[in-house]
């Protein structure tokens, strides 16, 4: 089993878990250069709201930085948005999907800056 079967079969018991509750999911990808985040709807085959670093705001929030979309400030800024988004459409409560990502470095920002920003998990 390679490294990228293994994430995805953890992810797979997560989201399971997750559907099983029927709340919102907050859904984390991480490339080596990009982060993305999407809120689905409990059944999970609707995207509500999203946010990454490929968004032309973020990317001009960055611009001047190294590492651009791929450190922990631009993951910081990337769940900020994705919280603000959500509150606009009135998502409040989230289930947080780290998609078989270990929950350190640019997951954790993520994560805590959506906290931050008002979105409860």
């Amino acid at each position: 089993m390679d490294k990228t079967k293994a994430r995805l079969r953890r992810a797979s018991q997560t989201r399971a878990k997750i559907r099983e509750l029927r709340v919102h999911r907050l859904s984390v990808h991480r490339t080596n250069l990009h982060i993305y985040a999407t809120i689905l709807d409990p059944k999970g085959d609707r995207v509500l709201v999203s946010a990454s670093t490929l968004e032309a705001e973020v990317r001009a929030a960055l611009a001047g930085q190294t590492g651009k979309g791929g450190n922990a400030a631009a993951a910081a800024l990337v769940g900020k948005r994705v919280a603000e988004k959500a509150k606009a459409a009135g998502i409040t409560s989230v289930a947080f999907d780290r998609a078989g990502f270990r929950y350190h470095g640019r997951v954790k920002a993520l994560a805590e800056a959506a906290r931050e920003s008002g979105l409860q998990f």
